[in-house]
């Protein structure tokens, strides 16, 4: 969202690592740049840890620390760490210094759709998280995740995006599911009935919104791959990384997604 708005000059981001004792911090970025969104030091307060932002606050904080989250150097606080109301802010309320602020993916007219579509999308790509440790739970959250992509590959066999032939916010939220799904959740988290590469609407979907100026280069596979396998979860205690599957590298999402004919939408994005 913040690429897409023509935000990065009004909202400078600082990428944090997380480190091994699970904490969030601050690193310069080793190797060439590629480009891409990396780890690297605190931009705005010159911090080591994600906690001392924190603590930045008026009244301190030691509560948890979590990212994303915007900061308001002016006040000192956070502005919020929930992704969804983040690309709403970043969506509608910071116009006055986007570039794009024409850019609105969230219309009124499809507001409802949106609703719809994310209650359907945001509970069941979170369930197989939390039905890892009980095989009844694992089968029931298996079973209603493959039902919702099973459900999503239908729909968009005739439709460009999830409420149409225009990209919205529920399509954002999607997404950031999809490029993870074959590099972590197939192997990590045991969603093995398929890979999103057997879905073919999906799949191209993926590519489509991957392919839209600026958004691969919000895209860090590696560091995806390292949170997961290597530091967040205690699923893989060998920290071995597996290689990375031949149908997320750039090359092949850079491929044809021939979605052209399915969308209709005129909106210009910042290139």
């Amino acid at each position: 969202m913040r690429t897409l708005k023509g935000l990065e000059d009004a909202v400078p981001v600082s990428v944090a690592s997380p480190g091994l004792d699970g904490s969030w911090k601050f690193k310069r970025a080793g190797g060439p740049d590629t480009g891409t969104i990396a780890p690297c030091l605190d931009k705005a307060n010159a911090c080591r840890t994600l906690k001392q932002i924190y603590r930045l606050r008026r009244g301190g904080y030691d509560g948890r620390s979590t990212v994303p989250m915007p900061w308001d150097k002016a006040s000192k606080d956070v502005v919020c760490n929930e992704s969804y109301d983040i690309i709403h802010l970043f969506n509608s309320e910071l116009n006055s210094v986007a570039q794009n602020p024409g850019l609105d993916l969230s219309p009124p007219q499809l507001k409802k759709r949106i609703g719809e579509w994310n209650q359907i999308i945001y509970p069941n790509s979170k369930r197989q998280q939390r039905g890892l440790y009980s095989q009844e739970g694992y089968d029931k959250a298996l079973n209603d995740l493959f039902s919702t992509l099973d459900k999503l590959e239908v729909h968009l066999a005739n439709s460009g995006y999830l409420c149409g032939d225009t990209l919205t916010l529920v399509d954002i939220c999607l997404f950031t599911t999809l490029v993870r799904f074959d590099l972590a959740y197939n192997v990590l988290l045991n969603c093995t009935k398929k890979k999103l590469c057997e879905y073919t609407n999906l799949h191209a979907y993926l590519r489509d919104i991957y392919q839209i100026p600026k958004v691969a280069a919000t895209c860090n596979f590696t560091d995806i791959m390292d949170g997961y396998y290597k530091i967040l979860f205690p699923l893989n205690p060998g920290s071995i990384r597996p290689v990375m599957p031949s149908t997320c590298e750039h090359e092949s999402l850079c491929r044809p997604h021939a979605r052209e004919s399915l969308s209709s939408a005129t909106v210009a994005f910042v290139k």
